[in-house]
């Protein structure tokens, strides 16, 4: 069971870097790209998934954290959502929304690595 974890949790942080990656790579221009959102569900599925396999190894928990940390990447998935859905129909993005991304992003792997 530790080995499927570990590959939830591998594949968490190519989640992570899906969104945050191509975020810093358009720093001066910008924009959502649609494999952002793609990442996002990746993060969302993949933090579900870990929070369901915690019990079953006998981890602890901090679900306080947990929650937050859910709500956090739940608003990044419809962000970027959005996002993708202009950009495919070749609409301007504001650089509040691919920042708030990006940037939601990042907080949430503060959270996660900062916080015990």
């Amino acid at each position: 069971m530790n080995i499927v974890y570990n590959i939830v949790v591998f594949l968490h942080i190519v989640g992570a870097a899906m969104i945050v990656g191509i975020w810093i790579g358009q720093m001066k221009k910008p924009t959502i790209h649609p494999r952002q959102f793609d990442g996002a569900m990746l993060q969302l599925l993949t933090g579900v998934a870990l929070m369901g396999l915690i019990p079953a190894l006998d981890m602890d928990a901090n679900y306080f954290k947990l929650g937050i940390k859910f709500a956090i990447g739940l608003a990044v998935g419809v962000l970027a959502f959005i996002g993708s859905r202009k950009y495919k129909k070749g609409e301007g993005i504001s650089k509040g929304l691919a920042h708030g991304v990006g940037g939601l992003a990042l907080l949430n792997i503060a959270i996660a690595t900062i916080w015990n």
